[in-house]
């Protein structure tokens, strides 16, 4: 009776397959992306690196944008009305809006930006007093690209009073509560008159 031994082959390397199946899955990886329609970079044989792959952006960023294009449209441009009533006193009959009073307050005490149960702000119970301290025109003179035109000054000052709560979440979580806060903003309505034709400007002999 004769006995027979049966041995099993050995693979030298038991590494190379598992490197051939990584290499091999990668490949497919790489050709379902690139065959793939979505957003997944710039095409048009452009590279730009990670800046062609979209990035997330707090909608914080977005709203200060436009928040300071309708502070530009709405309160910033210097507006041209018609010739002053003769023989009676000129005022200004704009006092600031109370939108334009919380966009000044929000520049200087802003509470928007916070980290959510880290570090938030919040403001409530807003009180508005209006003082108009300053209102003033000037000479007729001529303006390049508006022509001849007073310049009309009106100051305001804004006292607002609200309550302030802070909440901050991180190392040690506490909250401030400030139920007298005050704070004062200056605002001006400054826009011109149009008027008639005034002496021209001559320029001096040096």
């Amino acid at each position: 009776m004769t006995s027979s031994n049966c041995r099993k082959a050995k693979n030298p390397n038991p590494n190379a397959t598992s490197s051939m199946g990584n290499y091999i899955v990668a490949g497919l990886a790489a050709v379902v992306l690139a065959s793939s329609t979505g957003c997944y970079g710039l095409g048009g044989g452009y590279n730009i690196g990670f800046l062609g792959y979209p990035m997330p952006v707090s909608p914080f960023y977005q709203h200060k944008q436009e928040e300071k294009f309708w502070k530009k449209e709405r309160y910033e441009r210097v507006p041209i009305l018609g010739p002053t009533t003769s023989g009676g006193t000129v005022k200004a009959l704009d006092p600031p809006s109370d939108d334009e009073v919380m966009h000044a307050l929000e520049t200087a005490r802003p509470v928007q930006g916070g980290i959510p149960l880290i570090y938030e702000k919040q403001r409530s119970d807003v009180r508005i007093i209006k003082e108009k301290i300053a209102d003033y025109i000037d000479p007729p003179r001529f303006y390049p690209l508006i022509g001849p035109a007073q310049l009309h000054h009106a100051h305001y000052k804004c006292t607002i009073y609200f309550e302030e709560k802070t909440t901050i979440g991180y190392p040690v979580p506490h909250t401030l509560d400030d139920r007298e806060a005050i704070e004062v903003v200056y605002i001006d309505h400054n826009h011109f008159h149009m008027v008639g034709d005034v002496e021209p400007y001559t320029t001096p002999n040096l």
